[in-house]
């Protein structure tokens, strides 16, 4: 299934997602996968079946495989093309200078905000992952951007990856099959998408994220 969480800001959201990825401890209370709780689990054994896209992406210095391949140097050809196919992004790598062995620079430096954007989302993509939770993963794309991680989504449901996507745009909600709204902290709708978008319109629901 596909999660959207939306909510005004300084809901929670961000925080819910570290908390799901294990990027912060919960103060109280657990996360559980599979009925496991998250600080009980190897955390090398872990990240390998987790993909997280922070909203702030940060890149390493080195090429567009080092970093899609997470800096694993064993990693292959094939399972780095999956990656960034999946994400969209092999068609944009390819008009790099040196393609994939591209250096990028510090933090990503020569590539724009939308194609750091989409360079992480292969990352996060990288080794077929089980959980997917994506911070504002369409926060600096543009309208190819967009589609392509729309199709990326799709593609992962197909898959069977669970998605937690934190996002405001209308796209994201469509293809959600639960949506969650977060409010000062504490979720105030939950349900299937039909049920939380029925009474009213997408247009009204990003009223209600953005208020």
């Amino acid at each position: 299934e596909t999660l959207a969480i939306i909510g005004p800001s300084a809901a929670g959201k961000t925080t819910l997602a570290k908390l799901i990825a294990g990027a912060l401890r919960p103060s109280n209370g657990t996360v559980r996968i599979d009925s496991a709780n998250l600080q009980d689990w190897n955390r090398h054994e872990l990240g390998q079946h987790l993909g997280y896209l922070p909203q702030d992406v940060e890149l390493f210095n080195g090429t567009i495989k080092e970093n899609i391949a997470r800096m694993n140097l064993d990693a292959s050809a094939e399972e780095i093309l999956s990656a960034s196919k999946m994400a969209g992004v092999h068609e944009m790598v390819l008009k790099l200078p040196k393609a994939y062995d591209t250096e990028i620079g510090f933090d990503g430096s020569i590539l724009s905000g939308g194609q750091r954007q989409r360079v992480a989302l292969a990352r996060t993509l990288f080794g077929n992952p089980k959980i997917l939770i994506l911070d504002e993963p369409n926060s600096n794309l543009d309208a190819a951007g967009e589609s392509a991680l729309t199709v990326a989504l799709s593609i992962a449901k197909e898959k069977k990856i669970t998605c937690i996507v934190v996002s405001h745009k209308n796209s994201i909600l469509h293809i959600a099959d639960k949506i969650m709204i977060l409010q000062d902290g504490a979720v105030v709708r939950f349900g299937s998408k039909e049920e939380i978008m029925g009474p009213i319109n997408p247009t009204e629901a990003l009223t209600v994220a953005h208020a």
